[in-house]
């Protein structure tokens, strides 16, 4: 069987590449502009204006009884918005939420979710639901062919391409959204500051943004709490559209407790709690007793953290929260919405009002001009109704003789078609003095409205006072006082871990192989502690747990942690490795603890070392800061603290040989290879014949305890160690014949 050409005539060709980015570009526009941004028009994105459409069209205004909200969301999803059921009940409960919007435009009755979780609202099959008065604003003037009209998915109805917003809802309730490439965050706003900045500006649109603000000072969230942010950064996230606020919860002190009355938009209780309560079980927080919560109907919002005693400064202790739970949360903002002009676009303040202003006034003009022609086409109708009211009788001969008495009608009055239709459709029984004087009343009545409507239409400044009167009879109706307070404040500083805890004595013992671990207590034998198979100790150095650790590594790189940071004595510890960044191939050997005057000394076996305030070994990276040179194929001594000016160095080399130093005579310094302390001749070679194998600080009245083997441990007293000093050149001194090979020396207490 023969291959069958394939056949492309009529079919349209292009490249792939052009293909698929004009559809991911028609893709993007339709998700920015029928999808996560709202208009400035009435504030709302499609899946919102569809939902309080429907319930319009369901008569579910304020004053009705509730519905299911499973008859509103079928309608939305079945007459305009074809999406998932899920989504679009989500959205609605978004609405009817307080907590979320400033000003409802659902109410629901039902569960319909808290603070603590927004998204444990019940089934759309269990709550109940209508508008609020507020929806009014949005809906009252929607039959007043106000807004544009489009056919819906299937071109069976039409719905409203926009609400004809009263007020600029937008600023209002604010909203957020992620499109594709763009998205946005407005904050919620107070509806009588946003009317006085819209009257400002209709009066002077040349105000600055500075000025707006002496009307709208800020966000005004809907569950209180106060903006902290300083003035400045709030004028330039206004100005330029984009920035960002902190908001911070509010307390008060009752009988000695800190009770949290408001918390910041979108914040949760339970999750402030949970987070304190962390915090107190890794004993950060040890000046709190408790925490309770008794939020209820009357107070949605009452936590009660309980200070351990009335000393405990409440105001650190609640500036070191909002600097470490969400009681302090900072909010982005981005003016990004659909213009006028169909475009995203990211607004300032100024901007947005005088569009949304232009929006207004258009919708106003539309609305005007529409009762115009419904005046106008009722004054025809009065009109052609006179004519018959003065003509009585001969209509009635007309309508009772002619078998068409309409183009009679037409004809002989010089009627319209509509006239004449409305004189036929009049019953007898308004066929009366009475009407004829009502008809002449109302012809006065609308005369005078239409020649108003005329005057306001041909007088930009007559409607601009109209559109400012409405506002503020709006504002004045359904605007509320001010939740959320504006108080510059300074940020909140977080306690340091430090100061949180109580000093408490520690040693701090490092293996053989780099692992670390405190103990809590000076009286540790750190050589009995168990380490990992094929690891042993290695140093150990006695401090306090406020205080940092120093870690010397193989290169002589110096390095410091928190003590308190480190793992406990309860297990093996953890590799330094995993906290600091060492060279390749480098272990560490030596660890030093203490306050940052205390002296230190430093050496390798080279016999080279100095003396070393522990401050100058604090590092500020992982990577460590070099302290001591180290000559080639040595290695570093662990480090020994000098507490006393009188203290005696002592030294013993792989031989066992000992010089005794006064710590007096050996040079201070910051880095570097120090000076020859036990007088090793330097060599290259990596045979070294001769090295040290120990060093110890021995202070006055201390004992020096020497170790050999398996030979019983020798006890020398400070003033005995004299003997070991360096005198005519002469070192080459024992402790004993039995101490040859000296295994370590040890200080300590007579």
């Amino acid at each position: 069987m023969k291959d069958q050409e394939l056949n492309f005539e009529g079919i349209e060709r292009e490249p792939l590449k052009s293909f698929a980015e004009r559809a991911y570009l028609d893709y993007s526009m339709y998700v920015i502009l029928d999808r996560a941004l709202p208009h400035i028009g009435d504030g709302l994105k499609p899946v919102q204006r569809r939902i309080v459409y429907a319930m319009s069209e369901l008569g579910l205004a304020a004053g009705a009884k509730h519905k299911k909200s499973a008859r509103t969301v079928g309608d939305v999803i079945g007459k305009f918005h074809p999406h998932g059921d899920s989504a679009c009940y989500e959205a609605m409960v978004h609405m009817a939420q307080d907590f979320a919007y400033r000003y409802p435009i659902v109410d629901g009755q039902g569960n319909w979710g808290s603070t603590d979780d927004p998204k444990s609202f019940a089934a759309m099959r269990y709550t109940e639901s209508r508008l609020t008065r507020y929806a009014a604003l949005l809906l009252q003037e929607l039959g007043s062919s106000t807004v544009d009209w489009a056919a819906n998915f299937d071109g069976s109805l039409e719905e409203p391409t926009m609400l004809p917003a009263r007020v600029p809802n937008l600023l209002l309730n604010g909203g957020s959204g992620i499109a594709v490439g763009m998205a946005t965050d407005i904050p919620p706003h107070n509806l009588r500051e946003a009317v006085k900045a819209c009257v400002a500006l209709l009066d002077d649109p040349d105000l600055s943004t500075r000025k707006i603000m002496a009307h709208i000072k800020g966000p005004d969230l809907p569950t209180g709490a106060e903006i902290v942010s300083p003035r400045d950064e709030l004028v330039q996230m206004y100005e330029t559209g984009a920035g960002s606020f902190k908001a911070r919860a509010t307390y008060e002190i009752e009988d000695g407790e800190i009770v949290i009355e408001a918390l910041p938009f979108q914040v949760s209780g339970s999750k402030v709690l949970e987070q304190i309560a962390n915090q107190m079980r890794q004993k950060k927080l040890p000046m709190v007793e408790d925490l309770r919560d008794e939020s209820d109907h009357e107070k949605p919002t009452r936590l009660v953290i309980v200070p351990k005693s009335n000393r405990i400064d409440t105001q650190a202790l609640m500036a070191h929260l909002f600097a470490t739970t969400d009681l302090e949360r900072n909010y982005r903002v981005n003016l990004n919405v659909i213009g006028l002009d169909g475009r995203p676009r990211v607004m300032g303040l100024k901007e947005l009002l005088l569009e949304w202003l232009q929006f207004r006034k258009s919708t106003v003009s539309r609305r005007l001009s529409y009762r115009l022609s419904r005046v106008s086409a009722r004054l025809h109708i009065l009109d052609g109704l006179a004519i018959a009211y003065l003509n009585l009788d001969e209509v009635i001969r007309i309508v009772r003789t002619e078998e068409q008495p309409k183009p009679v009608l037409i004809k002989r009055f010089t009627l319209s078609d509509e006239q004449a239709e409305a004189i036929l459709e009049t019953k007898l029984r308004h066929l009366a003095r009475l009407e004829e004087m009502q008809i002449k009343a109302e012809q006065k009545e609308l005369s005078d409205e239409r020649d108003d409507i005329n005057r306001i239409l041909k007088s930009k400044a007559r409607l601009t006072k109209l559109v400012r009167d409405e506002l503020l009879s709006d504002a004045e109706e359904y605007g509320d006082e001010r939740r959320t307070r504006l108080v510059e404040r300074e940020a909140a500083q977080a306690i340091s871990e430090a100061e949180l805890l109580t000093s408490e004595p520690a040693t701090v013992v490092l293996s053989r192989l780099g692992w670390v671990r405190a103990a809590k207590g000076h009286d540790i034998d750190a050589r009995a502690l168990s380490y990992k198979s094929g690891d042993e100790f290695q140093a150990a150095a006695k401090g306090r747990n406020l205080q940092q650790a120093v870690f010397i590594d193989s290169t002589g790189r110096a390095y410091s942690l928190d003590a308190h940071q480190l793992p406990a004595a309860r297990g093996y510890g953890e590799p330094l490795s995993g906290t600091v960044d060492p060279p390749d191939g480098a272990t560490f050997a030596a660890v030093l603890i203490g306050e940052p005057d205390d002296t230190w000394l430093l050496a390798s076996d080279a016999g080279y070392g100095f003396a070393v305030k522990l401050r100058e070994l604090y590092a500020r990276n992982k990577k460590g800061k070099s302290v001591l040179k180290v000559p080639e194929n040595a290695r570093v001594l662990p480090a020994q603290p000098i507490a006393n000016p009188e203290a005696m160095a002592v030294f013993v080399n792989n031989d066992g040989e000992v010089l005794a130093l006064p710590t007096a005579q050996i040079e201070e310094m910051s880095a570097g290879k120090g000076q020859n302390l036990y007088g090793i001749p330097g060599k290259k070679s990596a045979d070294r014949d001769e090295y040290l194998v120990a060093m110890a600080v021995v202070a006055p009245g201390e004992l020096l305890t020497v170790y050999s083997g398996n030979s019983a441990p020798m006890k020398l007293k400070y003033e005995e160690l004299r003997q070991f000093q360096d005198k005519k050149g002469q070192r080459r001194q024992r402790f004993s014949r039995a101490y040859k090979q000296i295994d370590r020396l040890e200080a300590s207490p007579e």
